[in-house]
């Protein structure tokens, strides 16, 4: 029982923080962001139509430029990134889950998720020889399953 406690405390302790972290930047807290960014949270990877949707269910005040205007904000201050998975709208999600890249396929528009490590060659070599830092959380990599995709 003092694991679930712990992690619900956590979890206020996350929330407390983004909204410190909203006022800390001259931004309100409105009852629209909180939406907004439950959203994301909730849909996990989620474009802005997606999102709107999603919020719609609890909220008929909220409008497509308020999606988008509030989705930069929060990007601003590092609560959700943005990744491009399509040629399409981008894909927002939340930096609460771990930091991870995508793949997708072009054949059958599957898109995973894929932890920082295996690019751990690639990053040291492109910071070693390039003074390059990556940005993981944008990097799509595009290419075709091997199995269970129909070309």
């Amino acid at each position: 029982m003092a694991e679930a406690s712990e992690h619900t405390h956590g979890a206020t302790a996350a929330t407390d923080d983004w909204r410190e972290r909203l006022r800390e930047s001259g931004h309100r807290l409105t009852p629209q962001r909180e939406l907004i960014l439950a959203a994301v949270e909730q849909l996990g990877h989620a474009t802005p139509d997606q999102v709107l949707a999603q919020v719609r269910k609890t909220s008929e005040a909220v409008n497509i430029s308020t999606i988008y205007r509030t989705l930069e904000v929060l990007e601003t201050l590092g609560l959700v990134r943005h990744a491009h998975l399509s040629d399409r709208a981008p894909t927002y999600h939340s930096v609460k889950d771990h930091e991870h890249f995508h793949i997708v396929c072009r054949n059958c528009g599957r898109v995973t998720s894929v932890g920082p490590t295996v690019l751990t060659t690639l990053r040291e070599s492109l910071r070693d020889d390039h003074d390059f830092t990556v940005d993981v959380g944008h990097l799509t990599v595009f290419g075709t399953c091997a199995s269970g995709c129909d070309a």
